[in-house]
C-alpha cells in the first residue's frame, strides 16, 4: 500500500512532489499533519529520501512527538522531527567543544530571576510583573534579530520602568549572563546561526547531514527562525513549508506571516498547493469561520467534506454578568452530558487565563470535572508517575493474576475507586488520571503484559502522546490551537475581552480576529458563543466580530441568537 493511498486529491498533490520548494497552504482541519507525514513516508518508500537525511521542524515538543509517532506508524524511523530550539541546541552541543575546546554554555532556566539580579545590581526594584514584561521584550528583540541599540530606537514602552532604565537593565542582564557563561532560550538560536555563518566546515557538515526539510506551522516563524532555516538549507531547494496565514496568533512573540505569504515570491519555482477541504467541522461552523476571515490576506475558503447531520447554526447568547454566563455554559454542558455526550468531547475556550476561575466554579457546581489545558501535563502528574513506577515494579514481581487484573490491582492500591470523588480539585484530577491509564490497559490487546504496557507508557510520555481524560477541557484560545472537540463553547465575546482591551491598532485587532478564527475552527459538531453585558462595574458591548457574523442585522445571519432563559429551559430535568 502506498503512503499516498489514504490522501485526497489535493493532499496527494502536495505529498507527491518530493523535490524543490513546496508550499502547502493548509486551512484548519484540512489534514496538514497527514500530508507532512505521508509526504515523508512516500519519499522514504520510493527511495527519494534517506530517513536520516530528513529534518522535520515544528514549534512545540508535543507537535514534534506527534510527528514522530505518526511516522513510526507509517513504518518510518530515524527522521529528525524536532523543534527549532531542540535542533539548534543539539548542533551547538555537538560542534561547540570542537570549536571552543570546552562544553557549550549552560542554559538559564529562569529569565525573570536573572533579570531581578541584574535589577538589584543597578538599584532598581521593578515588580515581578514588570520583570516578566521585560523578559518578553528581550525574547521579542532577539527573535526579531535586533541589537539593543536598534531596539532602543523603537521606543517600545514598558510600564514600571522608563526607557533608560529598560535599556540599562537589558545590558545588565546580558553582562550577567556572559559572566556566568550561560545562554538563554533565544541565544541558542542566535549562537547556532552565528556558528553556521562563521564556520564553513560546520555549515558543510550540517548540509551533508540534512538534505530534505519540512517546516510545520510556517506562519509562526520569526525572522531569527527563518534565518536559521536558510542557513540549514544552504544553496539547496528541497524544502516543504506548511501553514495557514489565518492562524497566525503569535505576532506578539515575533512570528511574521510574511514568510509564508511571500514564499512563492522568494521561490518562483515553488509548487503551491491549497488545502481547503475541511474534515473536521459541520458546514454551519465553516460558514462562520469563512465570514470571520473574509478578505483577509492569505485567507482560505474552507469547504466541508463531512456529511452534515444538523443544519443548526452556531448560537450566540448574551448574559447580564460573567457569573451568569459561566452558569449558563455549565447548565448547557450538563444537559449535553445527560443527553449522552462524553465530557472529553467538550471544551470551553476563552481569551485570558483569568476567565477560567468562574467557569471552573460553575462547572464544579454542576458536578462536572474539568482539566485546564496548559496546566500540569498528564505524564508530569505525580499520580501518573507513581502509577508507571508501580506498574514497572509489579512487572518484576511474579504474579498469576494476568495483565488487566494486575493493572487494576496496582491502580486500586494507589487510590482508584469505582466511583469518582466529588468534581473539582486535585483528588478528582488524580482519579481521572488513574482511570485514563486503566482505559489504556483495556485497549492494549491480548498480547500485552505489565512490562510491555509500562514501556508503552514511557514511550507515550517521551512523545507527549497523552491519553484522553473524561473531563471537560478549559483552555485559552492560544493553547487550544491545533486541537479539536465535537462541542465547543466560546466564552467572553465582548469588546475588551475579544478583541482584548489593549489591541488598539489595526494589526493588533486583526491578530485578535485570527485568534477568534482559531477558536471557531476547533469545533466539529456544535458551536456556542456567549458574552456578558457587565464585568464588575463596567458595561460592555458585544464583540465586533459577532456583528460581522450576523447578529445585529449588518451581517449574513449565520449565527442564531438565543436567550439565557431559553438555554435553561432546554435542560432536561
Amino acid at each position: 500500500m502506498s503512503a499516498l493511498d489514504a490522501l485526497d486529491e489535493r493532499q496527494r498533490a502536495a505529498a507527491s512532489v518530493l523535490r524543490g520548494p513546496v508550499v502547502v497552504l493548509a486551512g484548519a482541519g484540512t489534514g496538514k499533519t497527514r500530508v507532512i507525514t505521508h509526504r515523508i513516508a512516500h519519499g522514504v518508500d520510493t527511495g527519494a529520501y534517506s530517513p536520516s537525511r530528513v529534518m522535520a521542524v515544528t514549534f512545540t515538543a508535543k507537535a514534534a512527538g506527534e510527528l514522530r509517532g505518526r511516522l513510526r506508524a507509517l513504518g518510518v524511523e530515524g527522521v529528525a522531527a524536532r523543534t527549532f530550539h531542540a535542533t539548534a541546541l543539539a548542533q551547538l552541543n555537538f560542534f561547540w567543544p570542537t570549536l571552543a575546546g570546552s562544553p557549550a554554555p549552560s542554559i538559564i532556566d529562569n529569565k525573570v530571576r536573572m533579570l531581578g539580579q541584574a535589577a538589584d545590581a543597578i538599584r532598581l526594584r521593578p515588580s515581578t510583573a514588570t520583570l516578566r514584561d521585560i523578559a518578553s521584550e528581550i525574547e521579542w528583540r532577539k527573535v526579531s534579530m535586533l541589537s539593543i541599540d536598534q531596539y532602543a530606537a523603537l521606543g517600545r514602552p514598558i510600564s514600571g520602568v522608563d526607557a533608560g532604565q529598560l535599556i540599562e537593565l537589558m545590558r545588565g542582564y546580558e553582562a550577567l549572563k556572559d559572566d556566568r557563561r550561560q545562554l538563554d532560550f533565544e541565544d541558542v538560536l542566535l549562537a547556532c546561526a552565528g556558528m553556521l555563518e562563521a564556520e564553513p566546515r560546520v555549515a558543510a557538515s550540517v548540509h551533508e547531514q540534512y538534505r530534505h526539510f519540512t517546516v510545520d506551522e510556517f506562519q509562526d516563524v520569526s525572522p531569527l527562525q527563518n534565518r536559521l532555516l536558510e542557513l540549514w538549507l544552504g544553496d539547496r531547494h528541497d524544502i516543504c513549508v506548511v501553514g495557514d496565514a489565518s492562524q497566525t496568533i503569535y505576532s506578539f512573540a515575533g512570528a511574521e506571516q510574511r514568510f509564508l505569504l511571500e514564499f512563492e515570491r522568494r521561490h518562483p519555482d515553488a509548487t503551491v498547493v491549497r488545502l481547503e477541504t475541511n474534515y473536521r467541522s459541520q458546514p454551519p461552523i465553516l460558514t462562520v469561520a469563512n465570514a470571520l476571515m473574509h478578505g483577509r490576506p492569505g485567507a482560505l475558503e474552507l469547504v466541508p467534506a463531512r456529511e452534515q447531520f444538523t443544519a443548526d447554526a452556531p448560537t450566540v447568547t448574551a448574559y447580564e454578568t460573567e457569573g451568569e454566563e459561566a452558569a449558563g455554559i455549565a447548565a448547557s454542558i450538563s444537559a449535553r452530558i445527560e443527553a449522552g455526550a462524553s465530557p472529553s468531547e467538550i471544551a470551553v475556550l476563552y481569551r485570558a487565563h483569568a476567565q477560567s476561575a468562574v467557569l471552573q466554579q460553575a462547572l464544579a457546581a454542576e458536578g462536572i470535572a474539568t482539566s485546564v489545558l496548559g496546566g500540569t501535563r498528564f505524564f508530569a502528574m505525580p499520580e501518573v508517575r507513581q502509577a508507571i513506577l508501580a506498574l514497572r515494579a509489579a512487572a518484576v514481581a511474579p504474579s498469576e493474576q494476568g495483565f488487566l487484573p494486575g493493572v487494576q490491582r496496582v491502580l486500586r492500591e494507589l487510590g482508584l475507586t469505582d466511583e469518582p470523588p466529588a468534581a473539582g480539585g486535585a483528588q478528582r484530577s488524580g482519579w481521572e488520571a488513574r482511570r485514563a491509564i486503566l482505559r489504556l490497559a483495556e485497549e492494549a490487546g491480548a498480547d500485552a503484559n505489565l512490562r510491555s504496557f509500562s514501556d508503552a507508557l514511557m514511550a507515550r510520555a517521551k512523545d507527549q502522546h497523552e491519553p484522553t481524560m473524561r473531563t471537560v477541557t478549559l483552555s485559552t484560545l492560544h493553547a487550544a490551537k491545533g486541537l479539536e472537540w465535537p462541542h465547543v463553547y466560546l466564552a467572553g465575546w465582548a469588546e475588551g475581552s475579544l478583541p482584548i482591551s489593549y489591541a488598539t491598532t489595526f494589526e493588533a485587532v486583526d491578530e485578535e480576529r485570527r485568534l477568534a478564527y482559531v477558536g471557531v475552527t476547533r469545533a466539529a459538531r456544535t458551536l456556542a458563543l456567549s458574552w456578558s453585558r457587565s464585568a464588575g462595574r463596567g458595561e460592555r458591548s458585544p464583540s465586533r466580530f459577532l456583528a460581522e457574523m450576523g447578529t445585529t442585522g449588518r451581517g449574513t445571519g449565520i449565527l442564531r441568537e438565543t436567550t439565557p432563559n431559553a438555554t435553561r429551559a432546554s435542560r432536561p430535568r
